[in-house]
């Protein structure tokens, strides 16, 4: 009797946990829906190197597009919540399976990202990563993302030769907000250092963050001068540097330099 209890009890958990999975409390990821394009297509028709591709494809695509290779276990509650909490959250950040969709300019910066988590080892997430072992993301393919973050040519993303504007803190804050939020922000609490006063501050001196050690040994002040080298090409103005996003479009960098030099960063 106390067998078969304990039976009927494990069988009323398995089906209430089947039951409870059709409940989507942090979004339908639709892990088990049939995806109309093979995953093989993820990026097929982008520029992205084939071995850079394959490593995003293999070790990233789970979370970061719909062409979701679902586990068994996922079908499960709490455990299926956990799952698409994070893929959820991760399409949100980057879909793969739209990338072709996305500007050059968004493809820039969330290859920049991808280098930033890849050399933090912070993605993949590390409860991805306890389960699937092989993800974790070996030196070779860090410098293949490193090298294709910095590939990109500048004259596909510059402003033809012609006389600049003087930079205009409007048209900066658009960009800043387009393309530097996902790691810098006004405020403490974002992968890269908090922004509010940076211009005419030393750099590698906010009290808090970690920065390269170049960059707290360099003695720079941020001017219009030493900005616009850092956005052009950081890494040849201070190699060693963790930041891997450059602004390629001369103007963009002088307006993202007059919206930083007016501290109006919120």
């Amino acid at each position: 009797m106390r067998r078969r209890n304990i039976v009927i009890g494990w069988a009323a958990a398995i089906a209430l946990s089947l039951l409870l999975a059709r409940v989507h409390p942090f979004g339908d990821a639709g892990l088990y829906a049939q995806s109309a394009a093979p995953r093989n297509a993820i990026m097929e028709h982008s520029s992205v190197p084939p071995a850079v591709r394959e490593t995003l494809v293999t070790k990233c695509a789970d979370c970061h597009s719909t062409q979701t290779r679902a586990p068994l276990y996922g079908r499960f509650a709490p455990v299926s919540w956990l799952m698409e909490r994070d893929i959820v959250e991760a399409r949100d950040e980057m879909n793969l399976s739209l990338w072709d969709s996305y500007s050059p300019e968004q493809q820039q910066t969330l290859a920049a990202k991808i280098v930033q988590q890849a050399r933090a080892h912070s993605m993949p997430l590390p409860q991805y990563r306890i389960i699937h072992r092989d993800a974790s993301l070996t030196d070779a393919e860090i410098q293949r993302f490193i090298a294709w973050s910095r590939e990109a040519p500048l004259s596909t993303l510059g402003d033809p030769v012609q006389s600049l504007a003087a930079g205009d803190a409007v048209r900066g804050r658009l960009v800043f907000q387009k393309r530097c939020t996902g790691c810098h922000a006004a405020s403490p609490g974002h992968e890269g250092p908090a922004l509010q006063g940076v211009f005419g501050r030393r750099s590698g001196s906010l009290e808090g963050f970690d920065y390269s050690v170049s960059l707290q040994k360099s003695g720079i002040v941020w001017d219009e001068n030493s900005l616009d080298r850092w956005l052009t090409d950081p890494d040849a103005f201070f190699p060693g540097n963790n930041m891997e996003f450059h602004v390629a479009k001369p103007q963009e960098r002088r307006d993202v330099i007059a919206f930083l030099k007016s501290g109006e960063l919120k």
